[in-house]
């Protein structure tokens, strides 16, 4: 009995320990914060079976899926020459096309019931009842638009409420061919197609190149999208590899994209539309990517399988479907199996909240979003919405602030824009009082300087500070940046050069640097709040002016120049001026301006820095008394002597790093032993 028992509190004591891990996904779930950067969040879908088989039928290389409201699944068994018709419990409901089709590819149920199959090698688009009975068969179109010599293979299609069928046809880059059921088959033109994109050197060759030359370039052609879907209201979804940012478009009745900029998927191998005015799009290698309507991305989860055949990994993925619950339907080829995932609590109120605010119920969203953010409240998408929410019951405060938590610029800019519209209708008034009041008292000082010369006495008290060699000279370099040819010459040949001035113009031209990248404001912030580099950014700013004043000095001693180091590294810091003077405003402005007037910053930062290189050029041809052509010379020599410099230097530090890593493991090593 003794034994019996331990035996049974082991049991129980393994059940207990593995009971978490039965509960762990073997995938991770990820999204994309506001910088664009992929973080880990809570898992999105649980994987919650696999389908092997509907009753005895297996799936023979699948290709396609499509999955109902109710969840009833069809599947185009592509090998076997037919399509199955089964639901997730894995009952066969049935078999359709079987002795009719040839090589099933893509797969449509319409709300009718009415089965339409893309069939490649029988060149057609059939359409069956839903008690399997062939109705309907789409042939090659007769129109000369669709092009004579163009083949009509069908691969994957959608048919919308009107019963005009969108199909992707192999090889066909002309777009999707749209056919009208109406006299047997209409069609009515290409839909969707996409453009042929080329590189700078392409477009390059093609305009100096003969025409003979030119034919025997590749052809410049665009590519067939992979797969399509179609969501309640008609919009079509196209996934096309290789295409960049584009693979993803939303494509209205006109055939215009309204997603321009998803996070791209490497292969694309199917796309189906949630019942969320979400989209789901999967990639061949096992990723499963899930988009707002806006091609925003809030999900990534899956992945490739590494042979022990796990439920939530894949082999070749071919087919996704998405059922009225939100479960997914995976189909995978390889392994001939469809995994079924189910959405957990995080991903149902992700949804519920999207789509309130999709449909205009923007108060009511934000209940989810609220307990969404209480499970993650570092999950950009929920913040996003909340405080695009927000910003449509005309709460700017608070759509500000979580705009910000976002960092979502756009919606940050247009609140702050309400904030400072309403700020300035207020003070308005007050504003221009002020600016009379300041033109007012100019004016009453002005009559009384006229009387009484106090401006003079302020000049004759401060007179002295102007005679101190530290202050004149840094004064100098506010003139150089005003003359610079003019002050050249002083540095050159009057003694103007300090080494004094010179530190203090390069340690304000740091402060002001560091101040404008970390605590500008938001919408020109180039830094992920809470990341400092100071050390690399001071440790940029010193070596970069130290090295361009050694590589300098060596190119100009080389080439007769006539400055010295000290001069040398005057001219370099007395550039910096601009920045100094200009800064401070772009500075200010980044803390009032939205994204419609940020080109005034933009305008006012390319100054400062033409300016500052205007400078630069100007000192070395001035101060060493060379011509236009020597100063071209010694220029790129410099840029040139500052590459090889800077090779040096990662060249060393790779090696000081190795002798480092040796170090500590010998004496990692000899602790051990002793040890």
């Amino acid at each position: 009995m003794k034994k019996i028992c331990s035996l049974l509190l082991l049991l129980c004591l393994l059940a207990a320990l593995a009971a978490p891990a039965l509960a762990d996904t073997p995938y991770l779930t990820y999204t994309v914060n506001g910088y664009g950067d992929v973080q880990e969040t809570q898992t999105a879908y649980l994987a919650a079976e696999a389908i092997v088989k509907f009753g005895d039928e297996s799936l023979n290389k699948p290709d396609d899926i499509f999955v109902t409201e109710d969840g009833t699944i069809y599947v185009a068994d592509t090998k076997n020459k037919r399509v199955l018709v089964g639901n997730r419990q894995g009952e066969l409901l049935g078999i359709i096309g079987k002795g009719v089709l040839q090589t099933p590819k893509g797969v449509f149920v319409t709300a009718d019931g009415s089965v339409y199959v893309a069939d490649r090698d029988a060149e057609a688009v059939f359409v069956f009842a839903p008690d399997g009975t062939l109705v309907n068969t789409y042939t090659k179109p007769d129109s000369p638009l669709y092009g004579e010599k163009v083949t009509f293979m069908p691969q994957k299609l959608v048919v919308n409420d009107a019963g005009i069928l969108f199909v992707i046809c192999e090889s066909n880059t002309n777009g999707i061919a749209e056919i009208s059921p109406i006299e047997g088959g209409t069609f009515l033109g290409y839909f969707g197609t996409n453009y042929a994109s080329a590189d700078f050197r392409t477009i390059l060759y093609r305009a100096i190149l003969t025409e003979q030359q030119r034919a025997k370039m590749v052809a410049n052609i665009p590519s067939t999208p992979d797969n399509l879907a179609i969501d309640s209201r008609g919009l079509i979804y196209t996934v096309t590899r290789g295409d960049g940012h584009n693979t993803l478009k939303r494509l209205n009745i006109a055939g215009k994209n309204l997603i321009t900029d998803a996070q791209p998927v490497d292969i694309p191998a199917a796309v189906a539309a949630g019942r969320h005015d979400n989209v789901y799009v999967a990639d061949q290698k096992g990723f499963l990517y899930e988009y707002d309507e806006r091609g925003e991305l809030i999900f990534v989860f899956g992945g490739k399988d590494d042979g022990n055949s796990r439920v939530g990994l894949f082999t070749t993925v071919t087919g996704i479907g998405v059922d009225g619950a939100g479960c997914l339907y995976v189909l995978d080829s390889a392994s001939n199996t469809i995994q079924v995932f189910e959405p957990t609590e995080f991903t149902d109120l992700i949804h519920e909240a999207l789509h309130l605010y999709a449909i205009g119920r923007y108060t009511e969203s934000k209940a989810p979003l609220t307990q969404v953010l209480a499970m993650n409240s570092l999950f950009d998408v929920a913040n996003k919405a909340m405080g695009r929410a927000f910003f449509q019951e005309e709460n700017f405060s608070e759509a500000l602030r979580y705009a910000r938590l976002a960092k979502d610029r756009d919606g940050y800019s247009d609140a702050y824009w309400e904030i400072r519209n309403a700020w300035l209708k207020r003070n308005i008034t007050t504003i221009l009082l002020v600016v009379l009041g300041l033109f007012v008292l100019s004016w009453i000082l002005g009559r009384i300087d006229r009387k009484t010369g106090w401006k003079a006495k302020v000049k004759a008290f401060f007179a002295p500070l102007g005679k101190n060699r530290y202050l004149s000279n840094l004064r100098y370099a506010f003139y150089y940046m005003r003359h610079p040819i003019d002050a050249s010459y002083g540095i050159a040949r009057e003694g103007r050069a300090n080494w004094g001035a010179s530190l203090t113009i390069l340690l304000l031209f740091l402060v002001f640097f560091l101040v404008d990248k970390y605590l500008c404001g938001f919408l020109q912030k180039t830094v992920q709040d809470g990341r400092y580099e100071l050390f690399t950014d001071v440790a940029g700013v010193l070596l970069g002016v130290i090295g361009l004043t050694a590589c300098n000095y060596l190119v100009c001693t080389i080439n007769d120049g006539e400055g010295t180091v000290k001069q040398i590294f005057t001219y370099f810091c007395y550039s910096l001026t601009p920045f100094l003077v200009f800064t401070p405003i772009a500075f200010l402005l980044s803390h009032v301006l939205t994204l419609n007037e940020v080109f005034l910053i933009t305008l006012l930062r390319i100054l400062t820095w033409g300016w500052m290189l205007v400078l630069a050029v100007l000192g070395i041809r001035e101060v060493n008394n060379y011509t236009a052509k020597e100063t071209t010379k010694v220029i790129l020599l410099t840029l040139f002597t500052v590459l090889i410099l800077a090779l040096i230097i990662f060249i060393l530090y790779i090696l000081w790093a190795q002798v480092f890593e040796f170090i500590s493991a010998i004496f990692g090593e000899a602790v051990y032993r002793i040890g």
